[in-house]
């Protein structure tokens, strides 16, 4: 990566609101000259459906069947199929604001892509992402989320309930309680004083990886575009004993094959 210094931090203010209330909406995060280049990079990923052999790339909300068209496309570790994702003004100043909200030993890591596609993109249903990771651990993590077009109510921007993060990861199950699916729903949370965050190209929002979060379908006639990247500090085992039996039971063509090539 390039040795440049970061061009946006955050504000105390901003710092502030993110450990209050478990997220935090900024309306830049790069330029707009790099949103568009990235925003190539991100289309030629999914239109040539990088890591789909290994399971990398996947169907989110759907059972992922070959010939039936994704509602919610995933790409799992985008940047090693694109590695100039890691070469960005982008993460430069995400890892120095990532390091201002968590401590200076925190950084980003891995990052991922999600797709919702125009006029059926499916809704990414209430989740917390820690329901999706080893229980065996307790993490000090947040998600970066980074649209490259407008995100916008009607292409599903997000949402998040405010306090949230200060709650124990709730029940989940996978979408419609169907196993084959890879995508995960919380379990009768209350999401009514949920809190939308519209975002221009560019902007970002971050939340704690246990701050409650959804976004709604693409009924807009463009795609809706997000990059995310996962960050930081260094996990504890968990004091005790815990598990998420809705990862347990889950049997996707993803998994599959992921193994056959693993």
């Amino acid at each position: 990566m390039a040795q440049r210094e970061p061009t946006i931090l955050l504000t105390d203010d901003q710092i502030a609101f993110y450990h209050e209330h478990g997220y935090l909406s900024i309306p830049a995060i790069t330029t707009p000259e790099e949103v568009e280049r990235l925003c190539d990079v991100y289309d030629r990923l999914f239109a040539s459906r990088a890591g789909r052999e290994k399971g990398d790339q996947f169907d989110l909300a759907g059972t992922d069947e070959e010939g039936k068209e994704a509602s919610l496309p995933q790409i799992l570790g985008p940047s090693q199929y694109a590695p100039e994702l890691l070469d960005t003004q982008l993460r430069i100043n995400a890892d120095a604001m990532v390091k201002q909200l968590l401590g200076p030993e925190a950084g980003v890591g891995g990052d991922h892509a999600i797709f919702k596609p125009p006029f059926h993109g499916a809704e990414t249903p209430w989740h917390q992402d820690e329901a999706y990771w080893d229980p065996k651990w307790l993490y000090n993590s947040l998600s970066i989320w980074v649209p490259f077009q407008p995100a916008t109510l009607e292409n599903g921007c997000l949402w998040f309930v405010p306090g949230s993060h200060r709650m124990e990861v709730l029940p989940h199950h996978s979408i419609n309680h169907d196993p084959r699916i890879h995508g995960l729903e919380v379990e009768g949370a209350d999401v009514s004083g949920a809190v939308a965050c519209p975002l221009p190209a560019g902007g970002a929002t971050f939340h704690h990886n246990r701050t409650l979060h959804y976004a709604g379908p693409n009924h807009s006639d463009i795609p809706r575009r997000a990059y995310i990247m996962g960050a930081g500090a260094p996990g504890k085992p968990y004091p005790g004993e815990r598990r998420f039996p809705w990862n347990e039971l889950k049997q996707t063509a993803r998994e599959a094959r992921a193994q056959t090539k693993s």
